[in-house]
């Protein structure tokens, strides 16, 4: 419990978890755990920022802000100060196209240290400027005050991360002795390892704050589909259920803690996929896509009729410009979920290319080296399947209506008043 007499707090991410597929599973026997904490707690349908992909969504989640000011903008992106690609992880494939090891180290370093805005604080940070004890199980954003050393020979460069840091084996703060994470990711071994670490640090209650990442069911998703993932879901439940157990039960464990549960953003069904093709550079992965150009209204027009496309934004005299084929209504903007708020920060992001591409319904882009998720599930878009998420709250106040909220209500459940405006 924090010295402030408060309860501690957990933020629990399930990657990709749909809210149709969470609301569905709340009351089934088969996944009990959250819906005991659905229960006791508050709930409410939130949304994520733009592009709706991993990197950027997680980093809102823990800054508290949308792009244009913590500066990730897309999986895959053009850095003009270097002249080069830089991809987190839309496929194996595109990190091999990119540079294994140069695409490697920006997604384990390079996001936290150099890429991420040092204007911007994380919820790690600033809880632990307050004197408590962060901690972070396998989030790909985690940049805090303390060096931790890599566990594994020839990852050289150190990590700065929470005082307790745990990075899929690669950053081990504490011996937990935990599984390999990467041993078996198709069977699930990576929630298995943070599973086993969340165990480890309930056990010893060795946090104020946690934020405790599951990805597996997101990795499902892409394969099958978001209403393909419901055994996925009854895994994910029991790697909460394990931080349940380890606090002594439900009672136990809400006595002990407020907590969040929320996903990163939404996943939809994809049927079609093509390269984003347009003159200038282009990144592109799942369901958005940039282009790096001089000339972002000719770009723009020439997407015109292109059926992956849904809507094209850019901006012009300073201000958003949203085109669909041909039509630049300012009020296109309101078809989505906070889409006029969405769509300026995506733009402003000094990373992000003149030309963001959102893909249409059931359509997704190729990356790097072609890979897609045709037949399966997919994100990235303004469109409300990508961008709404389930949002839980229990003993933390009303559920947050963005993500970009959840870092001020974890550290006001915490007693640490810094407000930050998204």
């Amino acid at each position: 419990m924090p010295s402030n007499g408060r309860r501690a707090a957990i933020l629990i991410v399930i990657d990709g978890l749909t809210p149709s597929v969470f609301e569905a599973a709340v009351g089934d026997a088969r996944v009990p755990t959250l819906t005991r904490l659905a229960e006791a707690g508050d709930y409410r349908r939130a949304t994520t920022t733009f592009p709706s992909l991993t990197p950027v969504c997680l980093t809102s989640l823990v800054t508290g802000t949308h792009p244009d000011a913590h500066h990730i903008p897309h999986l895959v992106w053009w850095h003009r100060g270097e002249r080069r690609i830089v991809e987190y992880g839309s496929s194996f494939a595109a990190i091999r196209a990119a540079g294994t090891r140069r695409s490697i180290r920006d997604t384990i370093i390079g996001m936290n240290q150099e890429h991420l805005s040092r204007d911007v604080s994380t919820v790690y940070e600033d809880a632990e400027d307050a004197g408590l004890v962060a901690a972070a199980v396998n989030i790909t954003c985690y940049r805090g005050r303390t060096r931790h050393a890599p566990t594994v020979p020839g990852l050289a460069t150190p990590a700065f991360g929470p005082q307790r840091f745990f990075y899929y084996n690669l950053f081990e703060s504490d011996p937990t002795g935990a599984p390999l994470s990467v041993r078996n990711r198709a069977a699930g071994t990576v929630d298995e390892y943070a599973a086993a670490v969340g165990r480890w640090l309930v056990t010893r209650d060795g946090f104020d704050l946690l934020v405790y990442y599951l990805s597996d069911l997101d990795f499902a998703s892409h394969v099958h589909g978001p209403e393909g993932t419901a055994d996925a879901l009854r895994t994910a439940d029991r790697h909460v259920q394990a931080l349940v157990d380890a606090a002594g039960g439900p009672e136990a464990f809400l006595e002990r803690y407020g907590m969040i549960l929320c996903s990163d953003h939404g996943q939809t069904s994809v049927r079609s996929v093509k390269p984003l093709q347009a003159s200038g550079t282009v990144t592109a992965s799942n369901r958005a896509g940039m282009v790096y150009t001089d000339s972002p209204r000719e770009v723009a027009e020439s997407l015109d009729g292109d059926e992956s496309v849904d809507v094209v934004l850019f901006l012009e005299d300073g201000a958003v410009v949203a085109r669909r084929n041909g039509d630049e209504d300012p009020a296109l903007l309101d078809d989505y979920p906070d889409g006029r708020e969405r769509a300026e920060a995506a733009l402003r992001n000094p990373n992000a290319g003149e030309v963001i591409v959102s893909a249409a319904d059931a359509w997704e882009f190729m990356d790097l080296a072609g890979a897609h998720h045709r037949g399966g599930g997919s994100h990235g878009a303004l469109a409300a399947g990508d961008s709404l998420v389930p949002m839980l709250s229990v003993g933390l106040g009303p559920p947050p209506r963005r993500t970009v909220d959840v870092k001020n209500a974890l550290l006001s459940g915490l007693g640490v008043e810094r407000a930050v405006v998204a």
